[in-house]
């Protein structure tokens, strides 16, 4: 007698058209280049780049301008390569609106798939919480300067970014962040021109440091930094969830990623470049990892205005929580049952 053929995973496959509904809810494909020029922008440009005068640090004046430029253009070309992969699978029937489909339809459903749904997850959510504990250093920052005694630790102010973060966290979909990133946007080119134009005062200022753009005398601390600062020039300039934003682009999609993308590079040049120069041209090889730190030394006076500096933090804890927001709402996206329980089948399969 022949054997019934096996019935097939009914609850699997609904969970999976649930999930594949409730990710197309949040993701919802209604925005404009704009808004996907927003999008990428909070996704690049953060308060990082004030990290990039030590870069230079390491490199000199020559290297530094190179490495910035090449990883620009190498960046640029790479997520330009993949929006035309993702507009040629959505030809295909094969429309992809996470990064672990893209991986999938790429790589296969083998180790390969999980290994870049860990990579993703692990990055966003690492950037997701080093954007609320530098918050939560912003709120120290501005409470010890207008309440020196004050008894309030760090612990606390994480705690309130952690709290703000849940509440932001309810917006329902992707699209819905458009305005939050377009301000997010305005936040960096905020505190990016504050800090140049605090930089230029500090450095025609009669108090300026003395200037001194050598590089280490040892070779191999040369070496070494400069794969530092080459380190700190890629990690700014990544991106992990590109996918995620093409498609909240209403259809078609084809061309306006590449809008997106000119919109966000154009404000990477602007930022990435005077931050990088005004902040080495001023403290050279003395540069600290943060050129607020430069400027707000530990010892003597601040070599800028107390106000602008204490404005630029602000815009900076604006941006972050910015940030934060759509690491989170990426991750969101992320987590879902059904390839949990893939992944753990696939396991079996592999012992049993």
């Amino acid at each position: 007698m022949a054997e019934a053929a096996p019935k097939p995973n009914v609850s699997l496959r609904n969970n999976r058209q649930d999930e594949d509904a409730g990710a197309a809810f949040v993701l919802e494909s209604k925005g404009k280049w704009w808004h996907a020029g927003f999008h990428l922008t909070t996704a690049i440009v953060g308060p990082s780049i004030l990290s990039l005068p030590y870069a230079f640090r390491g490199l000199g004046w020559g290297l530094g301008f190179f490495c910035l430029t090449v990883m620009g253009v190498v960046t640029f070309y790479s997520y330009y390569l993949m929006s035309l992969v993702l507009d040629h699978c959505e030809k295909a029937g094969r429309r992809h609106i996470r990064f672990r489909e893209l991986a999938a339809d790429v790589l296969g459903s083998g180790w390969m798939f999980y290994f870049v749904i860990f990579i993703q997850t692990a990055i966003n959510t690492g950037i997701s919480i080093g954007a609320i504990l530098l918050a939560g250093e912003c709120l120290q920052i501005m409470y010890s300067n207008l309440s020196p005694s004050g008894s309030l630790k760090l612990y606390h102010f994480i705690a309130m970014v952690t709290a703000v973060m849940i509440a932001l966290s309810q917006f329902p979909t992707f699209h819905s962040l458009r305005h939050i990133n377009l301000v997010s946007l305005l936040l960096s080119l905020g505190y990016t021109f504050l800090v140049v134009g605090a930089c230029i005062r500090a450095g025609i200022s009669e108090n300026a440091p003395p200037r001194d753009y050598s590089l280490e005398s040892s070779e191999s601390t040369r070496v070494f930094n400069a794969f530092t600062s080459i380190s700190i020039i890629a990690a700014i300039f990544g991106n992990g969830i590109l996918p995620e934003i093409q498609a909240t682009l209403a259809p078609p999609a084809t061309g306006k990623m590449v809008k997106g993308l000119s919109m966000c590079y154009t404000v990477i040049f602007f930022t990435f470049y005077s931050a990088a120069v005004s902040g080495y041209w001023v403290f050279g090889n003395k540069s600290n990892s943060i050129i607020l730190k430069s400027l707000m030394p530990d010892e003597g006076p601040s070599l800028a205005p107390v106000p602008v500096l204490g404005l630029a933090v602000i815009f900076v804890l604006l941006q972050l929580l910015a940030i934060g927001l759509v690491k989170i709402n990426a991750i969101t996206l992320l987590i879902s049952l059904p390839y949990c329980i893939d992944f753990h089948i696939s396991i079996l399969q592999t012992f049993l």
